[in-house]
Formats: C-alpha cells, sequence, structure tokens
C-alpha cells in the first residue's frame, strides 16, 4: 500500500513538474529578451535557476499533497473492515 501511495504521488509531482515548467519557462525566458531589466539582469544561469526551482518545488508540494490525501484515503477505508 506504501509503494502505491508513494508510486502515486511521484508520478502526480513529475506531472506537476512538467506543466510548472512550461508555465515558467515562457515568462521567464521572454522577459528576458524583451524587458531591459531582464535583459540587465537574468543570464541563462539566472533563467535556469529560476525555472528549475519552480519546478522542483511544484513536484514536492504536489507529490507530498498527493501521498498524504492517498494515505488519508486509505486509512479511512481500511479502519472500516473487520
Amino acid at each position: 500500500m506504501a509503494k502505491h501511495c508513494s508510486h502515486e504521488g511521484a508520478v502526480a509531482g513529475a506531472k506537476a513538474a512538467v506543466v510548472a515548467t512550461i508555465a515558467t519557462a515562457i515568462p521567464t525566458v521572454a522577459s528576458a529578451r524583451m524587458l531591459p531589466w531582464g535583459r540587465a539582469h537574468l543570464n541563462h544561469t539566472a533563467q535556469a535557476l529560476i525555472i528549475s526551482t519552480v519546478a522542483g518545488a511544484a513536484y514536492f508540494i504536489v507529490a507530498d499533497k498527493t501521498v498524504l490525501k492517498t494515505a488519508r484515503k486509505n486509512s479511512f477505508t481500511n479502519t472500516h473492515q473487520p
């Protein structure tokens, strides 16, 4: 049961990381190319750091919430069985 919960959390976290990467990469790269402040301060390393930080945070937040939700659901369903 624990393996199933952790696998489900990892899959949900990976999906969230992909979505967060795309949602962050587009405005980050666009602002680094179009805005004067972005051109002056956001080099390639800064852009990669912003995008990877958001992707990592999304992965861990969604994975943790999914594991907790699945564990909570399983604990409620297992308490009613003899």
